[in-house]
């Protein structure tokens, strides 16, 4: 049974799915709903609005932190690069600041479909590089930074934590916090697909549409990819080690799953799709040698959630190749949950269960 937060997503997947769609597509009318979200007015904490070669970043700290040698906690949103900013953010940054005593950077990236992948993330770890380079001149140890990435952000924390392990430059990254990630993009009918696909928010139709928007910068017919005709017979041989149902624990599939066989492959909607292979993208299809390089890793995952197995399926990659893994399942959580923080008229009863499991495991550094 939905309790009524969730009925609030229920009415607002309606509202932007079936009655405005024939005047704005669905990422227009969650980025109207964003702006209804009230300021963050806090005394305590100190901001600075700031551009790192290009991109524009805001710095939070407490005005009771010691000066020089704090963490740093570089947080990176989610909304599928669609939608989502610094200002919606800002709760999140607060309670990670006020939390753990640190500077905490949020990044304000180009959105796609006017700006589709790479640029999203690469806006990420343009700010990620300048703020690691220059870690003192903002009083944080550079050998102290953690990456947290909520939903798509989670994506983008995996990737660049990936892209800089072989980095002999910069610091090497303390710990990334990935929170209910995208990491694949080959198969959509993994059980948590199966059995969570017409739970709200994150619908399993949606899922995929939002992500082949970013992906490609326009609206895509998405029953092909939905049935996997997009994945070459060679790709998907290749990954079948890494993504598969067999890696996923038993008890993940007690609600319910059924092998499906994979559709005809469709060369035309594999050249459509093609770069969401790239690991910037897909950070699951990582090599093993990029794997176990990562650094400590916090991961939460929610039970009515259709990524929920994305994160599984990583969870035992970094298990697998010896890297300390973290793990926050929240059973009665679903996607988007940790969005919640600070928001009193829909937070769910788990939302600071989650941000504070976050929160220690940052402390605990």
């Amino acid at each position: 049974h939905l309790i009524p937060t969730l009925w609030i997503f229920v009415l607002l997947h309606y509202l932007g799915s079936y009655a405005l769609q024939w005047i704005y597509p669905e990422y227009s009318i969650l980025r109207i709903l964003n702006l209804l979200i009230p300021e963050v007015k806090d005394p305590k904490m100190i901001t600075r609005d700031l551009v790192f070669d290009g991109v524009l970043v805001r710095l939070y700290w407490p005005k009771t932190s010691p000066a020089g040698n704090r963490k740093g906690i570089i947080f990176l949103h989610g909304g599928v690069a669609l939608f989502g900013s610094i200002r919606t953010s800002a709760r999140i940054c607060h309670s990670l600041a006020h939390g753990t005593d640190s500077v905490v950077m949020c990044v304000e990236f180009r959105l796609a479909p006017k700006h589709p992948y790479p640029v999203p993330v690469l806006d990420c770890l343009t700010a990620v590089i300048h703020f690691m380079k220059n870690a003192k001149e903002y009083g944080v140890d550079p050998n102290c930074i953690a990456i947290v990435g909520e939903s798509s952000g989670g994506t983008y924390a995996a990737a660049i934590c990936q892209e800089l392990v072989t980095r002999e430059d910069l610091p090497r990254v303390r710990a990334q916090v990935l929170i209910y990630p995208f990491l694949q993009g080959l198969d959509f009918n993994l059980p948590s697909y199966q059995q969570y696909h017409s739970v709200p928010p994150l619908f399993r139709k949606r899922a995929v549409s939002l992500g082949l928007t970013y992906l490609t910068g326009k609206t895509m017919n998405v029953d092909g990819v939905l049935k996997g005709t997009h994945v070459p017979p060679d790709l998907r041989e290749k990954y079948q080690k890494w993504i598969n149902a067999d890696n996923i624990p038993e008890e993940f599939k007690a609600r319910g799953y059924v092998p499906l066989e994979p559709a005809p492959f469709s060369e035309e909607l594999y050249e459509q799709v093609k770069r969401g292979y790239e690991t910037m993208f897909a950070p699951l299809l990582a090599e093993d040698d990029i794997i176990r390089q990562l650094p400590e890793t916090f991961l939460l995952t929610c039970e009515y959630d259709v990524l929920r197995d994305d994160g599984l399926l990583y969870k035992k990659r970094l298990e697998d190749h010896g890297v300390p893994v973290t793990w926050y399942h929240v059973q009665d959580g679903f996607h988007g949950i940790m969005a919640m923080a600070g928001l009193k008229a829909i937070e769910y009863p788990s939302t600071q269960k989650c941000l504070q499991n976050v929160i220690q495991f940052l402390k605990g550094l």
